[in-house]
């Protein structure tokens, strides 16, 4: 098994005939996931990469069944795309573009309440099912089925764990790349409730940094019940200066949010294993696993 997708999963791309969205469609269908459409206002009725392309979402459904999307639009048009793929009823949302205002993401947040979507990302490297179905940019080389889930703030580091735990012969089950931005979809505990359901996934790995407040909550979720499966959380930025901005959004440590070293004290008091580096992340997930 898998979460949120599997070899039923029928994906469209807003944004496909763009450079970038031709570039990761092709790689996705030789990697044999299932896509079915591209969405490009004005270009509907012709065809791209032996696709069919549509105006709109809802058309795209209507005529090829697709229930996933993934955007890749620039940032200005990107809520716009996440929200019309909301109201169009898809059951998983894929958005890899970065930099979408914040005041935007209010917008789609408020249309994500009360919908049956799933919204990853955005500034996510997206999620993968090995050998079954990728929505997104994350490399797919090292991926191996296996028995260890993953979910990610950091695209890098995701890369990293992931081959990794194939090296190490473990293999994934699913990884998510929840995104780096302060205002996103699915967080650490939707996919620990997923993960926690799926038959597949032994272990958890999370994969945390500064900013924000997914391994708070995170923490808080596991010590409010018995999860039932060992989780190994790598939490990064132990050494960053305090009220600097690292790299994305989402990292601002500021507004509240614990120190990297505090967001690890509350993990490992929630029962999780707790990683000193990257190299490390193997080594508990053998010793969890026995």
């Amino acid at each position: 098994m898998s979460i949120l997708i599997d070899d039923s999963s029928r994906v469209l791309v807003q944004g496909m005939t763009g450079r970038a969205g031709t570039f990761y469609t092709d790689l996705a269908m030789r990697y044999g996931s299932h896509y079915v459409a591209g969405v490009r206002p004005g270009k509907g009725g012709t065809r791209h990469l032996d696709l069919p392309v549509f105006d709109t979402p809802q058309q795209a459904i209507a005529e090829t069944g697709a229930n996933a999307s993934l955007i890749m639009v620039p940032a200005h048009h990107a809520a716009d795309a996440m929200v019309d793929a909301i109201k169009a009823g898809i059951g998983v949302i894929v958005c890899v573009t970065e930099r979408v205002p914040q005041h935007d993401m209010t917008r789609v947040k408020a249309a994500l309440a009360g919908s049956d979507s799933v919204l990853i990302g955005p500034n996510s490297q997206g999620i993968l099912t090995p050998g079954v179905c990728k929505i997104g940019v994350m490399p797919t080389f090292d991926a191996r089925p296996g028995p260890v889930g993953i979910v990610s703030r950091s695209a890098s580091l995701t890369s990293e764990i992931l081959a990794q735990t194939s090296a190490a012969n473990l293999g994934q089950s699913t990884t998510v790349g929840i995104g780096g931005d302060a205002i996103h979809g699915l967080g650490f505990v939707d996919c620990l409730k997923r993960f926690g359901d799926d038959d597949q996934t032994e272990v958890v790995v999370l994969i945390g940094e500064i900013g924000g407040r997914e391994e708070e909550d995170a923490a808080a979720y596991l010590s409010s019940l018995d999860y039932g499966k060992p989780v190994v959380a790598l939490v990064v930025g132990r050494e960053a200066p305090k009220e600097k901005r690292m790299g994305h959004a989402g990292t601002l440590s500021i507004f509240g949010s614990e120190t990297a070293q505090r967001k690890i004290e509350l993990l490992q008091n929630a029962g999780v294993r707790i990683a000193a580096n990257a190299d490390d992340v193997v080594p508990c997930l053998r010793a969890v696993l026995g």
